[in-house]
């Protein structure tokens, strides 16, 4: 039987059940599919946040269309040379993609995006030439689902799924993501909470990983904050969040679980733990680091101008929220 291309149809029947949280198997069956069909199309073009059936379409349509073509690295060798003296600048890769479309606006051939440029940095032979790339990213891409060794059963878990409208609209304040950066080793943390309409940081210390100890440095944040801005938390399925009951009894936080593998699902705190590697970069020890550096670090995250808020600062937003409930 001969394979026939995956249909707009159907790419908008796979998003429908990924969001109802069907499994791959489960999709394949109601499709007709072969499991390793809707295995290999979720893996190709399921970005960081969700599964788009148009973008996964037309990324399909252009794939096909392509086929046969020379790759950048054979055609336009000093595209990507231009590209690495950036990378030594310390340029992002977005920032190089939306720099030299700027600067080369007539000049289609020299335009990248930033995923080719990604690819481009971890498809490098390893050597010191991978290495030296690799250096002056100020994120690494990774998937988490191998990080922290943190997957486990979470008894009693409530799904994302379930979690109120008024979360995903953002209208309401009061509803946070959680989640914990590990530091050197494995062997500490920092606890993380980020609040959806304002984007409000706060650090959480925490003296280690286990479930007790992250349950009661996350309850004693939230009984600092006024009853109007804690509502729920969404966490991954961390193990460390296994005292989640407990959490809720305490401080009347619901707490709801994103599915496995799906950090879009909580694609405010995964933003937000980018920019605390700024202050906190990987390998970073905290057990060493004291309260004043943490404190030094959130400070500035809230009262940084972010895009999202029109250039608004979290605090700024905070304090309106709070000056409007009080009247």
């Amino acid at each position: 039987m001969s394979y026939t291309r995956l249909t707009i149809e159907e790419r908008e029947k796979i998003h429908l059940q990924i969001n109802e949280g069907k499994s791959n198997r489960d999709i394949a069956f109601s499709l007709g599919r072969s499991h390793s069909t809707i295995c290999r199309e979720i893996h190709r073009f399921r970005t960081r946040f969700e599964y788009s059936p148009s973008k996964a379409h037309q990324l399909a349509n252009k794939a096909s269309l392509s086929k046969g073509r020379k790759s950048i690295k054979e055609s336009r060798p000093e595209l990507l040379n231009d590209v690495f003296l950036k990378l030594l600048e310390d340029y992002s890769p977005e920032q190089i993609s939306k720099n030299f479309k700027i600067e080369n606006a007539d000049e289609p051939l020299k335009w990248i995006s930033h995923e080719t440029i990604y690819k481009y940095i971890y498809a490098t032979p390893k050597g010191e030439l991978k290495k030296l790339m690799i250096a002056h990213l100020r994120s690494i891409r990774k998937d988490r689902s191998q990080c922290h060794q943190r997957r486990g059963g979470i008894s009693d878990a409530t799904p994302i799924s379930e979690r109120p409208a008024e979360v995903d609209s953002r209208q309401v304040p009061g509803h946070w993501e959680g989640d914990l950066i590990i530091g050197k080793n494995h062997k500490s943390a920092l606890g993380t909470l980020v609040e959806r309409k304002t984007r409000l940081t706060i650090l959480v210390p925490v003296k280690g990983k286990d479930a007790k100890t992250v349950r009661e440095a996350f309850a004693e944040v939230f009984s600092e904050i006024d009853s109007e801005f804690k509502k729920s938390m969404t966490y991954d399925r961390g193990v460390e969040m296994a005292e989640h009951k407990i959490l809720t009894q305490q401080t009347g936080v619901k707490v709801y679980f994103a599915d496995p593998s799906s950090p879009w699902q909580r694609g405010t705190n995964e933003n937000t733990n980018g920019l605390i590697r700024q202050y906190f970069p990987k390998g970073t020890d905290f057990s060493k680091v004291t309260l004043k550096d943490i404190k030094f670090a959130q400070d500035r995250l809230n009262n940084r101008p972010r895009k999202v808020l029109n250039w608004s600062t979290p605090l700024k937003e905070l304090k309106k929220l709070t000056a409007a409930l009080k009247n």
